[in-house]
Formats: C-alpha cells, structure tokens, sequence
C-alpha cells in the first residue's frame, strides 16, 4: 500500500522536468556571474540580488511558456517581465546633484532579466554566450576607462569636469 507521502511525491516528481531543473541551474550560473563581477568591483547589488533576478525571470518565463501554455499566449508573461524589471532597475538609478548614478547598475539589471528570459524559454546558449558577452564588455570598458585619460573625466570621476567635444 501506497502511503499518502509517497503518493504526494509522486505527483510532485513527474510534475518536474530535467529541463525544469537544468533552466535553474544554468540560470543560477549566470546570475552568479554578473554578480561576481558586481560585487567584486563594490557596487550596490551583488551575487545574491543578480542570482535572484536571473532565478525569477526563468522561472516566470518557464511557468509562461511550458506550464500555462496551452491556450495562452506566453509572450504576455515576457512582457510583463520586462516592465516589472524595468521598475526595479529605476529604482536603482538615483540622483546627487547633477551627478546621475546607477545607470550601469539599471542596464545590468536590464540584461540580467534578458539572460532569464532567454534561458526560461529553452535557449541556453542565448543566455550563456550573452552573459559572457556582457561581463567581458563591462569588465573590458571598465579596464579602458581606467588605462585611457580621456575616458576618466564626467560621470565616472565626478572631480573632473566633462571635457568639450572636439570639433
């Protein structure tokens, strides 16, 4: 005889799938990686908010476009994620002054949802190879703007002015 326990794990168990599982693992990875390179550069969000928003997103779009799917139009839950995600990247962005910060921080956010996106629909080498094309283009600006004079003055020291263009 079946207990009540095994019975609810049972149906628990073929409710979930491999891909299930290999989305959040993938997407775990990749929130992680944007958070390393977030919190190793001091800024105000880390691994734990980057791992979490990329965790969700998949999870959001997964539910859309595998679980409700049958007569519903997946490509709302996307929507809805995008402007939702847009609300907590602007409160993000603040304002001292005439100084303006958070913008990278906002982005970021921004493309972490995108990765979430991509894996939570089943394209993991979409969400892996932009990931890796993201970081590695923050972590390269960032190496240009400390290396080249001119790209150290405005916003990103705010103790020197913003040069004049050239003409």
């Amino acid at each position: 005889m079946i207990s009540a326990y095994d019975h609810c794990m049972d149906l628990f168990l073929t409710d979930l799938h491999i891909s299930y599982f290999l989305r959040m693992i993938v997407a775990c990875v990749c929130g992680t990686v944007f958070g390393l390179e977030r919190q190793l550069r001091g800024k105000p969000f880390g691994i734990r908010a980057c791992l979490l928003i990329c965790l969700s997103t998949t999870l959001f779009v997964f539910i859309g476009s595998e679980v409700l799917s049958v007569g519903a139009d997946s490509t709302r839950v996307v929507g809805q994620v995008v402007t939702g995600v847009g609300f907590l990247g602007a409160g993000a962005i603040l304002q001292k002054g005439d100084l303006v910060i958070g913008i990278t921080s906002a982005a970021t956010i921004w493309m972490i949802a995108a990765v979430g996106s991509a894996i939570g629909t089943g394209h993991f080498g979409y969400g892996i190879m932009t990931t890796l094309i993201a970081v590695s283009a923050i972590t390269i600006s960032r190496y240009l703007e400390r290396k080249i004079a001119r790209l150290q003055n405005g916003v990103h020291n705010p103790s020197k002015p913003v040069p004049k263009p050239i003409l």
